[in-house]
């Protein structure tokens, strides 16, 4: 009889789940990739399609499951998805739930997306199955978005002078792959941060030491942020991200938890790795 548990990593082809996976056969779990894309193989997961806009298809995808991880894209009503995929994986058996949130999620929060996660907290504590829920600060890697005016020497956003306790997605994944094969984790939410907090001009300048190049950072007003990105990201979004930033912005965001080296047993990755290992992704393509 196999007695290895099987996890279920939602998005698995996503910033998180594409480390997650790797992360959770190195621990010799068996790992069910969830994905939307019919034509994608997650390499040593079983993958599986199904979207978690579609109760039917993630039902199938939760049958025989013992742990899943429970993250979703960014959309205007990913609270109530979440809320429903949560109610689905108690109903299949589910027997542990680990939650991706976000740093200082909470039902009061002038940010929507941290009031959005709140409510998907709230609702996985009265589910009555094991939970843990992470709640990591802003990722390293969404500077990959800016990696086009990066490779052109600057980058720009409403934050100021404001230090903020940056993580690397990596250890994200590596923090939700020990709490989903270790033990006494029940009912705890962990803060994941970075080593330090860094203010987005140093973020600039060890970009510009990894990559050889100058590279500026231009704080910028909330109104021309939203300007740049009107017509490529949808109104609701964009301004969850102006208020995501004068959260930032506030300084609350920069307190540096312990919690990745304690799930780890390796201190977070730093700033400093982060650029060298991503250089290539803000150099200007030969």
């Amino acid at each position: 009889m196999n007695t290895t548990p099987t996890v279920l990593v939602t998005g698995a082809t996503g910033t998180v789940g594409s480390a997650l996976v790797p992360a959770l056969l190195e621990r010799g779990v068996a790992v069910r990739a969830m994905t939307r894309d019919a034509g994608r193989v997650i390499p040593g997961a079983e993958t599986v399609v199904a979207d978690l806009k579609d109760p039917e298809s993630v039902t199938a995808a939760l049958k025989g499951v013992d742990a899943a991880f429970l993250n979703s894209p960014s959309a205007e009503d990913a609270a109530a998805t979440q809320i429903r995929f949560a109610d689905l994986a108690r109903d299949a058996g589910v027997r542990e739930l680990v939650v991706l949130s976000q740093y200082a999620a909470r039902a009061d929060s002038p940010v929507r997306f941290l009031r959005w996660h709140a409510e998907v907290e709230a609702h996985v504590r009265g589910l009555g199955i094991e939970y843990t829920v992470l709640r990591p600060n802003l990722y390293l890697q969404a500077l990959l978005a800016f990696g086009g005016t990066i490779a052109q020497g600057w980058f720009a956003a409403p934050v100021g002078d404001a230090a903020v306790s940056v993580i690397d997605t990596r250890d994200i994944a590596e923090s939700a792959a020990a709490v989903l094969t270790g033990t006494g984790h029940h009912g705890r939410t962990y803060t994941l941060t970075g080593p330090r907090a860094v203010t987005h001009h140093q973020i600039a300048r060890a970009i510009g030491a990894a990559t050889g190049r100058e590279v500026a950072f231009h704080d910028v007003s909330a109104e021309q942020f939203s300007a740049a990105l009107k017509g490529i990201l949808p109104p609701w979004q964009i301004g969850g991200l102006v208020e995501d930033y004068a959260h930032y912005a506030r300084g609350e965001a920069a307190e540096v938890h312990s919690a990745v080296a304690d799930l780890t047993g390796h201190p977070a990755r730093d700033l400093d790795e982060f650029v060298r290992d991503y250089a290539a992704a803000f150099t200007p393509s030969a």
